[in-house]
């Protein structure tokens, strides 16, 4: 059966179809019975390497749940500071005026061209040498500092090309009811362009959580991936354990961010579909062909 999308295939696609699937297979048979079996001889499933995790709440109090929470919190306030800070960047590149329009441009694909490691290193350099904060709170700072500038940048990109995505029609209407160009962007293009551009959004987000771990892995900065290391080495090196559990936890985090987001976006989507106002049957005035609503008055 043949679609507008591919032909349907003959009787020897079909057989090297299945061929190349059993070769798949049993490829990826292979390698995860070559994987068990290396982990195997290292000693890595040894029972008393992964005990801590089903019969104590040591693990977890002790090493995951304060990681856990430096992880949340430099991602929440690196959220927090760049999605505005995206968004006012974001339409400023689409400013009419080259003054305003020039300088968020370049300030934009200055720090989207810099690694977010470097501008992790250059915050924890800048905190040290210009400021108070503390030798405790440095990494948190720079961490933040880093996503912010680095996740700034591309939000304002998402932002721009979110909105660029309406149709054309949407600023020539908003103009043509005498709205000024901030009232169109405020009322009219920002609220329909929020669900083109909350995939986007929220795939961002995404990166900044497991972007924190830069942080722990260069910074010290003791965050969720950080805490790994130092409970494998109380725990006997149980590294592939102790590295095994906290992407467990970075998958249900992020799945759970996601899985948010699509609902948000489903939400939206239906939100724009109903609000049109329906008139009541009970309600309309229908004209007949002798006279006019309300008993035919002339």
């Amino acid at each position: 059966m043949s679609s507008l999308l591919y032909d349907a295939q003959g009787p020897r696609a079909k057989r090297r179809n299945v061929l190349f699937t059993v070769l798949f297979l049993v490829a990826l048979a292979a390698v995860l019975w070559w994987l068990y079996s290396t982990l195997k001889d290292k000693g890595q499933l040894e029972w008393v390497l992964w005990e801590p995790f089903f019969t104590s709440s040591e693990p977890y109090s002790t090493y995951i749940w304060p990681g856990l929470q430096n992880t949340l919190k430099a991602a929440v306030l690196s959220v927090i500071i760049a999605l505005p800070l995206g968004a006012v960047f974001g339409i400023a590149r689409l400013s009419d005026h080259a003054w305003i329009r020039v300088p968020a441009g370049a300030v934009v694909e200055f720090f989207r061209a810099i690694p977010v490691l470097i501008l992790m290193i250059f915050g924890l350099a800048l905190f040290a040498e210009y400021t108070n904060v503390s030798s405790d709170d440095r990494p948190l700072y720079a961490v933040v500092t880093g996503l912010v500038l680095y996740n700034a940048s591309v939000l304002a990109e998402i932002v721009r090309a979110g909105i660029l995505s309406l149709p054309k029609g949407q600023s020539e209407a908003a103009m043509a009811i005498g709205l000024r160009k901030n009232q169109e962007m405020r009322l009219v293009l920002l609220p329909q362009a929020v669900t083109a551009m909350l995939p986007a959004i929220v795939s961002q987000l995404v990166v900044i959580v497991k972007d924190t771990a830069l942080g722990g892995a260069v910074l010290t900065f003791s965050e969720l991936l950080a805490s790994a290391n130092t409970m494998s080495g109380y725990y006997g090196a149980n590294t592939i354990a102790s590295f095994t559990v906290v992407a467990v936890i970075f998958i249900a985090l992020n799945f759970a961010l996601t899985s948010f987001a699509s609902w948000l976006e489903r939400r939206l989507r239906r939100a724009k579909k109903s609000t049109g106002a329906v008139v009541g049957v009970d309600e309309a005035q229908i004209t007949g062909a002798g006279g006019t609503a309300g008993g035919g008055r002339s």
